[in-house]
């Protein structure tokens, strides 16, 4: 064997392991990135599985065109007010006002609270659905 043989042999064998790892660097970002979002899902699925919500009330005033939703927040979870969606009729809905307790400056709806949206619609709603950030909704039909 000559010296090209095994300078030849040498050279593929770097260039193999600076292949190998390229790819191994590669499949381990992949892999971990394929981890960290099964975990980001399971921890979405606990928070939808604790998170509870019960239509307390439901009351519509013709005279003032005001609706009025009591929502009480019977889970686990805590819940961010401005990730609450109202929809009347199925039509979704941003000109509500929104209270925790009676407080109207909070963004916080903890467990065992009670969230009261008071809305202005045109006419009577025949149904009304409240969806809180992790996607859990309560639905009344009046």
């Amino acid at each position: 064997m000559g010296f090209s043989v095994s300078g030849s042999a040498a050279l593929i064998f770097v260039a193999a392991f600076i292949g190998f790892g390229m790819f191994y660097s590669a499949a381990a970002n992949s892999a971990e990135r394929v981890n960290d979002a099964r975990e980001d899902r399971a921890d979405r699925q606990l928070t939808q599985t604790n998170t509870e919500i019960e239509l307390r009330t439901v009351s519509y005033n013709p005279l003032a065109d005001s609706l009025n939703v009591t929502v009480e927040n019977t889970g686990t979870t805590e819940l961010s007010v401005r990730h609450v969606d109202l929809l009347l009729d199925n039509s979704y809905r941003t000109d509500y006002r929104t209270a925790v307790d009676g407080d109207t400056g909070t963004d916080l709806w903890l467990p065992g609270e009670t969230l009261t949206i008071n809305a202005t619609p045109s006419s009577r709603p025949s149904s009304v659905k409240v969806v809180t950030g992790p996607g859990v909704a309560a639905t009344e039909v009046l």
